[in-house]
C-alpha cells in the first residue's frame, strides 16, 4: 500500500494517528533534551569546591519551615544546633505553623539548644498565610543573617554544612548555593529506591550540566543557602504558585545572580515510603512547575536571554508535560497499530519502536549515568533504574491531573508531604495518613487495559511495542493497588522519632 491509500483511513484512525504523531513529535524533544544534558554533564568541566573560608565570618541565619511534623522536628532541630559554626555569628528560626503537638515538642527543643547557648527562636504563626513560602518571608523580615539557609523537617545536615558552603559566596555574583541531596531511607523499598534514582539523576546530571553550561536551574526547597540581597532583588518569596522555591530560582537567575550546586556536600533526608505520601509530593511539584512555567516563560522569552538559555528553562520548566504526553501516547497506541493492514510496513514497525526509543532509551540511559556517576554497581544501578521507570509509569495518571490543575486559573491546596522520621535502620508508622483519591481507581482499570494490549500487541506481531504497554501496565497497576490498600491499611500509632546517628542527645 502507498503512503498516499494510508491517508484514507476512517476518520477515528486518522485521528488517532495524528494525535499520536502529535504527542510523539513532543515526546521526541523532550528525548533529545535528555540526550543533549547528558553530553552537557559528559564534557562538563572537573568541579572545584572553593577554598575554606578566609575573611571576615558572615552573619547565617538557619531557617526550618514546619507543619505538623512531629515525628521529626526535635531531630531537626538538634542537627541545626549541633551545626559548626560561631554561635555569635548563627541564629536559627523554627517556622512553625503547625495545628498539632509539633509546637510543643518544638518549643521544648528551641528551650533545650537556647539553655546552651544557641541563639534560636520559634516564631509560630496561627494562621498559615501563603503555606511555606509565608513562614520563610515573614521569618526573612525579623532575620539578621546576610546569608540565609533552609531545612525541611525531613533533612538532617552535617554539622560542617556551614563550613563547606558558605565560602561559596565569596565570589559577589553567587546568589544561591544548592547541596545535593541524600537518603536516609534508600533501601527501604522500591518505592524509595526509584525516588533515588531519580534524584540522583536529577541532582548530579541535571544541575551539574546546567551550571556548567552556565543555564538556570533551581533551588530545591531544602539543603541550600542564599544570599539574602538576592532574595530581595528577585523580589522575596512569593506564593501564587505550589513552588515557591522553582519561582524565586528563576526571578532570581533573570536578576542577573548566579547559582552554584555543590555536589561534594550531601544532606542526608526521608524520601517518601508511603504510596500516598508520594502521591502528593509528586502532584505538587508537577502542579506547581506548570504554574511557574505559566508566571515566568512570557517575560523570559521577551527578555534578551541567548536563545539556548530560555529554550532549557523552557525544556525545565515544562517537563512533567512529558506525562501528559506519555499517558496520550499509550493510550492511542493500541488503537493506532489497530490498523496495521492499512499502513505502509514501514510506518507500522516505526510506530512500534517509536513508544520504546522515544519513551524508554533516553530516560533510561539519563538515570543510568545519575546512578553510575554515585559509583553504584552496574547490576544494582540497572535495578534502580529499572524501579525508577515502572514507578514513573505508574505516576502518568497522578502528575496528569496535576499537570493539567497547573493550567488552570486556581492555586490549588499545598499538600504537605507525610514524614515518619525513619533513618536507614528504623521503620515507623505514618502518623500523618495521607487520603487516596479516585485516580488510584483509574490508574487500575488502565493497568488491565495496557496489559491486555500488550497480550493483543504480542500476538498481533507488534513485539516491539509489547515492553512500553507493559511497562504502563506494571507502573499504573503497582501505583494504583498500593493506593487502593492504604484506604483499609490499620492506621498505627506513632512511636517517638528516630534519631539520626551521631547527633547528640538532649537530657
Amino acid at each position: 500500500m502507498s503512503p498516499r491509500d494510508a491517508l484514507h483511513l476512517p476518520w477515528p484512525w486518522t485521528l488517532a494517528v495524528a494525535a499520536f504523531a502529535a504527542s510523539q513529535v513532543v515526546l521526541l524533544g523532550y528525548a533529545a533534551h535528555r540526550l543533549v544534558t547528558l553530553w552537557r554533564w559528559a564534557h562538563r568541566p572537573a568541579p572545584a569546591p572553593p577554598d575554606r573560608l578566609d575573611g571576615p565570618i558572615p552573619m547565617v541565619t538557619v531557617q526550618l519551615p514546619l507543619y505538623n511534623e512531629r515525628a521529626v522536628a526535635e531531630r531537626l532541630i538538634d542537627a541545626t544546633a549541633s551545626l559548626d559554626w560561631p554561635a555569635h555569628r548563627l541564629e536559627i528560626q523554627v517556622l512553625d505553623d503547625s495545628t498539632d503537638d509539633t509546637r510543643e515538642r518544638a518549643a521544648q527543643a528551641v528551650e533545650h539548644w537556647r539553655a546552651r547557648g544557641i541563639s534560636i527562636a520559634m516564631l509560630h504563626r496561627d494562621e498559615r498565610r501563603g503555606f511555606k513560602a509565608g513562614a520563610l518571608a515573614d521569618g526573612l523580615d525579623v532575620a539578621r543573617g546576610e546569608i540565609v539557609v533552609v531545612f525541611d523537617a525531613d533533612f538532617v545536615p552535617p554539622p560542617d554544612f556551614l563550613q563547606r558552603i558558605v565560602p561559596y559566596f565569596a565570589d559577589p555574583a553567587v546568589g544561591m548555593v544548592q547541596a545535593r541531596w541524600g537518603h536516609l531511607n534508600r533501601d527501604r523499598s522500591l518505592l524509595t529506591r526509584a525516588q533515588a534514582a531519580m534524584l540522583d539523576a536529577h541532582f548530579r546530571i541535571e544541575h551539574e550540566a546546567r551550571m556548567s553550561a552556565g543555564l538556570f536551574f533551581n533551588f530545591n526547597g531544602t539543603a541550600g543557602a542564599w544570599r539574602r540581597r538576592c532574595i530581595e532583588d528577585a523580589g522575596g518569596w512569593s506564593h501564587d504558585t505550589l513552588t515557591e522555591d522553582l519561582d524565586l530560582s528563576y526571578r532570581a537567575q533573570l536578576a542577573g545572580w548566579r547559582f552554584v550546586i555543590a555536589p561534594e556536600v550531601v544532606v542526608p533526608a526521608e524520601l517518601p515510603s508511603h504510596v500516598l505520601a508520594l502521591r502528593s509530593q509528586q502532584r505538587r511539584w508537577a502542579r506547581g512547575s506548570i504554574q511557574t512555567a505559566r508566571k515566568i516563560l512570557p517575560g523570559l522569552w521577551r527578555s534578551r536571554l541567548p536563545l539556548r538559555v530560555r529554550l532549557e528553562a523552557t525544556f525545565h520548566l515544562t517537563a512533567n508535560s512529558a506525562y501528559v504526553l506519555t499517558l496520550v501516547a499509550g493510550l492511542l497506541l493500541p488503537a493506532v497499530l489497530a490498523v496495521p493492514s492499512r499502513l505502509p510496513h514501514s510506518i507500522a514497525v516505526a510506530l512500534d519502536l517509536a513508544a520504546l526509543a522515544i519513551g524508554l532509551v533516553p530516560v533510561g540511559l539519563f538515570l543510568l549515568a545519575g546512578q553510575r556517576a554515585g559509583t553504584e554497581r552496574l547490576p544494582r544501578a540497572l535495578a534502580d533504574v529499572a524501579s525508577a521507570l515502572l514507578v514513573g509509569a505508574g505516576l502518568a495518571v497522578n502528575n496528569t491531573i496535576a499537570v493539567c490543575g497547573g493550567l488552570l486559573p486556581s492555586l490549588g491546596a499545598w499538600e504537605r508531604t507525610p514524614k515518619t522520621g525513619e533513618d536507614a535502620s528504623t521503620m515507623r508508622a505514618d502518623a500523618y495518613r495521607a487520603r487516596p483519591d479516585l485516580a488510584a481507581i483509574a490508574e487500575v482499570a488502565l493497568a488491565l487495559a495496557f496489559a491486555c494490549a500488550a497480550v493483543w500487541a504480542w500476538n498481533s506481531g507488534h513485539t516491539r511495542s509489547a515492553p512500553f504497554l507493559l511497562l504502563m501496565a506494571g507502573g499504573l497497576g503497582l501505583m494504583g493497588t498500593l493506593s487502593l490498600l492504604a484506604r483499609w491499611r490499620p492506621r498505627h500509632s506513632s512511636t517517638s522519632a528516630a534519631r539520626h546517628s551521631g547527633l547528640p542527645e538532649r537530657a
